[in-house]
């Protein structure tokens, strides 16, 4: 077993960071939620560059939810696509997967780490406060200006203190 892949077994299902083969199964399930206007859809070209951003959630061999941890600014980190299979809402697999970006944004010696969502109640729950989108660094906007609802988004940002 490769003791430095796996970060957590839970619930018959294993968190890890994503390695080349999730790439596909990862955007499948991004873009899925991305048709819905729930999320910004990923390009295979930015998984393959971003891949060690993401952390999977598997289980029976598949991909059933992911999520990643962005570095994006002097001590502060971002947690993006996050998605979980729609079946497999509310069993706490979003959860472990943020709490696993946590965790890892600490260690690496970041102070805080932020969320752009439609579903701040979720993030709310794990300690995130809501904030101005102003109060985070215009890098971050690069990303943003490629998004259709772009400047009219409705996103909440949300920001946890580590």
């Amino acid at each position: 077993m490769q003791t430095d892949k796996i970060k957590a077994v839970s619930r018959q299902g294993l968190i890890r960071k994503a390695c080349i083969k999730d790439i596909k199964p990862i955007q499948l399930l991004i873009n899925r939620f991305a048709r819905r206007d729930l999320m910004l859809p990923r390009a295979l070209n930015e998984l393959y560059e971003n891949i060690r951003d993401f952390w999977v959630y598997e289980r029976g061999g598949r991909i059933i939810g992911c999520c990643a941890l962005h570095f994006c600014w002097e001590k502060l980190a971002e947690v993006k696509s996050l998605a979980v299979e729609r079946g497999h809402w509310k069993k706490g697999i979003g959860r472990q997967l943020v709490e696993n970006c946590i965790k890892d944004a600490a260690k690496m010696g970041a102070e805080s780490i932020f969320a752009l969502t439609y579903q701040p109640g979720f993030f709310q729950k794990m300690g995130f406060r809501r904030i101005a989108h102003s109060k985070l660094p215009h890098k971050i906007w690069a990303e943003c200006i490629h998004c259709p609802k772009f400047p009219d988004c409705k996103e909440v940002a949300l920001l946890k203190k580590l």
